[in-house]
């Protein structure tokens, strides 16, 4: 389906538009913006594909951006609010959707108001596929300057809670968080164990402490979810973005500060 990709997101966004707009009307006063969802796309640039050769890779980071510019430049000009590059696995995959996203404003020499990154970790460890902390996460990716940044997908909203505290703690822009209806369960007539309140409730209590200004759901999550969410969340006051002064943070697999600090220096004798 890759001869489509321009039609199909124009079609997304005009769905989506139709939506907000109707949303709008219904609810005078209230705004509904469309987030351009931007996946991670079926490869992984940071790492090899065969045990016996490490720097073997089925793509190029510029194959990658290309396949994503196609997709940006479609979000762009159907018109959708802000851009969401969700489900992240591999870092320097976001990295090459950045790119293209910087290449496609530049051609049309503006800028949408937001990029909103999602972080995946598949499991609790906090960890993505190909091994970064949460905090090595943001320190890659932090000079795009995004909107916000957070977690979707793989976990539930108890298992991400610790992550998206050390996030809370370490961005400094917005914080956003929108996990599965718990881990998948093959017993449960949905696939997963989690019905509207039970992951409005968990979530309610990311709002009450201050960790996180957007949410919402992803795997096992349907409409009713969404409007217990904001049932449960809608009284508690989202938290101001951090514009603490952090040195100059690096991140690998880890991370690492490098802080500025006055040495008196003299000569040998």
């Amino acid at each position: 389906m890759g001869h489509l990709v321009r039609e199909l997101n124009t079609a997304a966004v005009k769905v989506a538009r139709e939506a907000a707009d109707a949303f709008k009307a219904a609810n005078p006063g209230k705004d509904a913006f469309i987030a351009g969802a931007i996946g991670p796309t079926n490869k992984t640039l940071s790492m090899s594909r065969d045990v016996n050769d490490p720097a073997k890779r089925d793509v190029t980071f510029l194959q990658v951006r290309d396949a994503y510019r196609e997709q940006v430049e479609a979000l762009i000009d159907a018109g959708a609010d802000l851009l969401l590059c969700e489900t992240v696995f591999d870092t320097l995959v976001l990295k090459a959707a950045l790119f293209a996203i910087d290449e496609a404003f530049a051609a049309r020499g503006f800028r949408l108001a937001a990029d909103d990154l999602g972080h995946n970790p598949p499991d609790a460890s906090g960890r993505t596929l190909t091994g970064q902390t949460t905090e090595a996460f943001w320190n890659s990716v932090r000079h795009a300057q995004p909107i916000s940044v957070g977690m979707n997908c793989a976990l539930g909203g108890e298992q991400m809670r610790p992550h998206i505290a050390e996030l809370a703690k370490k961005a400094d822009t917005f914080v956003s968080c929108y996990p599965n209806a718990g881990l998948p369960n093959p017993l449960s007539p949905t696939g997963f164990p989690e019905g509207p309140e039970d992951t409005a409730a968990i979530l309610e209590t990311f709002a009450r402490d201050g960790l996180v200004n957007i949410l919402g759901g992803c795997c096992g999550t349907t409409p009713g979810h969404i409007a217990a969410i904001r049932r449960r969340t809608e009284q508690y006051p989202a938290p101001p973005a951090s514009h603490r002064h952090r040195g100059a943070p690096t991140g690998g697999t880890g991370s690492a500060q490098h802080r500025r600090r006055a040495r008196h220096l003299r000569e040998r004798r």
